[in-house]
């Protein structure tokens, strides 16, 4: 949907800005706020480990009461917080919240909407952000923040657009939330597809047998139990000294959990030389290995696995599996991890560690059910094939998001800074 320009527009005297509305101002920040002042310092006991910035006494991020604290400072209906931290940031705070001393409390002038300074504000950190501004700077200061040019229509104007936006990103955001349900589904139906092939092979009509296991249950007959240990090889990593460079920035891929967030490894963030692999435990491994994250925070959630597909070596929370080609393909392994990796989080963890960890020996002793050489290949094949339609899927679902959170960015950007009239744009638009 195309809206109308506004009928008369003047310069508005800031090169980004370009021309404004005619009615309208151009205001640096530090005009349109009454009076501001940062927080304090909030002990770290009660600091959320996630990317919140400032506090609600009504939500308790970790085990304190924030009421309990009535002497630190809090936010009105009406402020905005400003974060003073490397890239800038707006937030419309809940009344009442506590505020840290990294975001700044401003006290808006009258005739000013919260809103809608709020997305004028966001529009031009957006444009500084395109243009380089402040991404090498340690902090975005009050300063700068005050220094900024914001456009102000006329109060009524204000609530007008406002009100468009809350209806029109409304409306985007109900897209979005769609195409994240339909990628949700997609993970959901690509696991199943793969545990079900890894589990109970091509054959509907396949004759079974107990497993063994029971969280997996009846495999076909003619598969044979062998535990993971006669199958497979293991090798480790190790990490050279940091303090010897000569053993850094080298050619040989060096693969830490970090790495590993693709299904191929390619190459790795760090790398080292032939003397910093001599000097470490720390091997080289040919291609085609089975690399698994074996100490890691993410353990908790999910096992990263992956196949090499270069020359890398690895750090000491990682572990490679070489398989014996005659009994079991590597790639049929990796799907395996991937269809039941649940309930190998759980069945690999030692039970009461502080640290999340995959158990070596309960790794080893796994039992993986095996058909024979050429039924793993038909099932890598057909997997394959399957779960490139999900990738598919997934990648459009994805790009449609990107579209979509596009078209949100910019259509807030138009109308805050008067590039299109919605004045008399209703709620059927």
């Amino acid at each position: 949907m195309s809206f109308p320009r506004y009928p008369k527009y003047k310069a508005s005297g800031v090169e980004w800005l370009g021309e404004v509305p005619e009615a309208w101002e151009v205001k640096r920040f530090r005009f349109c706020v009454k009076s501001s002042n940062a927080g304090e310092v909030i002990d770290r006991t009660y600091w959320h480990s996630g990317d919140e910035l400032f506090f609600s006494c009504q939500r308790d991020p970790m085990t304190s009461n924030f009421a309990d604290f009535p002497t630190w400072k809090r936010t009105s209906a009406q402020d905005l917080l400003v974060t003073r931290n490397a890239t800038p940031y707006v937030h419309i705070p809940p009344a009442n919240a506590i505020y840290s001393n990294v975001v700044q409390r401003c006290i808006l002038s009258d005739g000013l909407l919260r809103i809608f300074v709020a997305n004028a504000l966001a529009t031009v950190c957006a444009r500084l952000r395109e243009d380089g501004y402040g991404v090498s700077i340690p902090s975005f200061s009050y300063e700068k923040w005050c220094n900024l040019h914001l456009p102000i229509p006329p109060l009524p104007e204000q609530t007008a657009i406002a009100e468009f936006l809350d209806r029109e990103t409304a409306k985007i955001d109900a897209l979005v939330a769609e195409q994240r349900r339909l990628m949700d589904l997609l993970k959901e139906k690509r696991q199943a597809v793969i545990s079900h092939a890894v589990t109970k092979g091509l054959n509907p009509n396949a004759p079974m047998k107990p497993s063994g296991i029971e969280w997996l249950g009846d495999v076909p007959v003619h598969w044979s139990l062998p535990k993971l240990k006669s199958v497979a090889t293991f090798s480790g990593g190790g990490t050279p000294s940091r303090d010897n460079p000569a053993y850094w920035n080298g050619d040989i891929p060096w693969v830490s959990p970090k790495d590993m967030k693709a299904e191929r490894i390619v190459g790795a963030e760090e790398s080292i030389t032939e003397k910093g692999l001599r000097s470490s435990a720390s091997s080289l491994l040919p291609p085609g290995r089975i690399l698994i994250v074996v100490r890691s925070g993410i353990l908790k959630h999910t096992i990263p696995i992956a196949i090499n597909e270069t020359p890398v070596a690895l750090n000491q929370d990682m572990k490679a599996l070489s398989f014996d080609a005659a009994k079991c393909l590597g790639r049929y392994f990796f799907r395996w991890v991937q269809g039941h990796n649940d309930q190998l989080l759980f069945a690999w963890s030692k039970q009461g560690a502080t640290v999340e960890s995959i158990e070596h020996s309960y790794l080893a002793q796994t039992v993986v059910p095996l058909p024979d050489i050429r039924e793993q290949a038909a099932i890598v094949s057909f997997l394959d094939t399957e779960l490139a339609k999900f990738d598919t899927l997934t990648a459009e679902a994805q790009k449609a998001i990107d579209l979509l959170q596009e078209r949100r960015t910019a259509l807030i950007s138009a109308a805050v800074t008067g590039q299109i009239d919605v004045r008399g744009a209703g709620s059927a638009s």
